[in-house]
């Protein structure tokens, strides 16, 4: 029986790979790249969709709330569907599939007219996004040596922050052609999703060279024989073990995902609105208050996704070390501890040093989500359980921004005072963080699996 070392991970993670599978983790990492970069894109235009789409005197910060969640429902949606099919048709070609559905509804999210038609671009385009994570995934797991695949998954996680970086980069050239008179910084908002179309171009590179893992074909060609179904949630859901994983898998990955989608993500709105409040103490015109924004909320998301991506590193790196149980323990206490103080004592530019704090501990666990779960689930089973645990959670996760928002406009009923408006949000945050914790209930019933060959029937 093979077994992993954690004698220098970072090394042990990537080196010696041959040429082809260097490929095969960077079309994976790719993918899943261009994924978050749509997810962040979405994330910064948002906020000026829903000023520009909404009929004058609709609740914009509670519309974005229906739409994040139509998105993240339909990334859920797309989790299941597409994890299944990745292991009854391939990962390869499920993969290319998935990117081409993203990037191509991404784009056709820049032509919405009103908040009807943008919310069903968002669902689509969440169907594709919802599949790339389990393929991803699970192909790099099946196509990598055994010594190689934690620390390479670790890595492709926290290349996401590379997606990420490169949205806040975009949302500050279209505050600078704002300012600058190049483009309508009201319409910056499309311009940001017509680029988010240009991944679609990956799809070329996907279809030329990436085959479908070795293992796979052969399991595949075997099934005939052994009657073993691919891709069947009735057998995920019937074998003891493997139901065991999924819905505590499941659950792991709920914390993480509400308390970054429901709570983290809105950081823009955050930002946008503290900053915005002080420029226009200044008396600043409207066009240039936009503009600047627009630039904050920018440089907010690099700064956010830059601690992300040094939090995915780390949490790898001390997963291999101390084990996946012991470094999710102490992730979740971390992030609702960072999550908890940014929406509660953010209120300046000076505090941007805080963005990347709480992007450290709240990403850093989708490092774990990304090492682990392929560790739980038989080679059959394995994108199909990987999208269950990551993807499904999602139906509950997509609550969450619908939730802060009606806490928020709870809360702040009968107020007409922006600042009253936005300390009502804050403690909506505050109030939701401790969503977090959830995960250690997850942690405690699941299995350690560090130093242990994937599994399999």
């Amino acid at each position: 029986m093979q077994h992993e070392t954690t004698q220098n991970p970072v090394a042990k993670g990537l080196a010696g790979l041959n040429g082809y599978q260097w490929f095969v983790f960077a079309m994976a990492a790719m993918a899943w790249m261009f994924d978050c970069l749509d997810q962040q894109l979405f994330l910064i235009a948002r906020q000026g969709a829903m000023k520009d789409l909404l009929p004058e005197g609709w609740d914009q910060k509670l519309y974005g709330g229906y739409a994040t969640s139509i998105f993240v429902a339909g990334w859920a949606t797309g989790g299941l569907i597409f994890g299944a099919l990745g292991d009854r048709i391939g990962r390869a070609r499920t993969l290319t599939l998935t990117v081409l559905l993203y990037s191509v509804c991404t784009g056709l999210s820049a032509f919405s007219t009103g908040w009807i038609d943008f919310a069903f671009y968002r669902f689509v385009t969440g169907l594709g996004v919802g599949g790339v994570f389990g393929l991803a995934v699970a192909l790099v797991a099946d196509s990598l040596p055994s010594d190689a695949r934690p620390m390479a998954l670790g890595f492709l996680q926290a290349l996401s922050a590379v997606g990420n970086i490169t949205a806040g980069l975009i949302s500050i050239l279209m505050s600078e052609l704002g300012k600058n008179g190049v483009i309508d910084p009201a319409k910056a908002w499309k311009y940001m999703f017509l680029i988010g179309a240009l991944p679609a171009f990956l799809c070329v590179f996907i279809q030329i060279r990436l085959k479908e893992p070795e293992n796979w074909l052969k399991a595949r060609k075997e099934s005939a024989t052994t009657g073993l179904k691919f891709g069947s949630y009735a057998d995920l859901f019937t074998h003891p073990r493997w139901c065991r994983h999924a819905l505590l898998g499941m659950l792991l990955c709920i914390s993480g995902v509400v308390g970054l989608w429901g709570i983290g993500f809105f950081s823009p709105e955050l930002v946008g609105d503290v900053i915005g409040a002080s420029l226009k103490s200044q008396n600043l015109p409207d066009a240039e208050v936009a503009s600047q924004k627009q630039y904050w909320i920018g440089i907010n998301m690099i700064i956010q996704n830059t601690g992300s991506f040094f939090g995915m590193l780390a949490f790898a790196a001390l997963a291999q070390k101390i084990g996946r149980k012991g470094a999710f323990a102490l992730g979740y206490i971390a992030a609702f501890a960072a999550t908890f103080a940014y929406f509660k004592f953010f209120n300046s530019m000076a505090d941007l040093w805080m963005s990347a704090v709480m992007g450290f501990f709240q990403l850093a666990l989708f490092a774990g989500f990304a090492m682990y779960l392929p560790e739980l689930f038989p080679l059959r089973l394995r994108s199909t359980g990987v999208s269950f645990c990551y993807n499904v959670g999602r139906f509950i996760a997509a609550s969450g921004p619908f939730t802060m928002g009606l806490l928020a406009t709870s809360l702040a009923a009968g107020a007409s005072d922006p600042a009253a408006k936005l300390e009502a949000f804050r403690n909506a945050c505050c109030a939701m963080s401790a969503v977090f914790l959830v995960g250690l209930i997850a942690v405690a019933f699941l299995p350690e699996t560090k130093g242990h060959p994937l599994p399999e029937d």
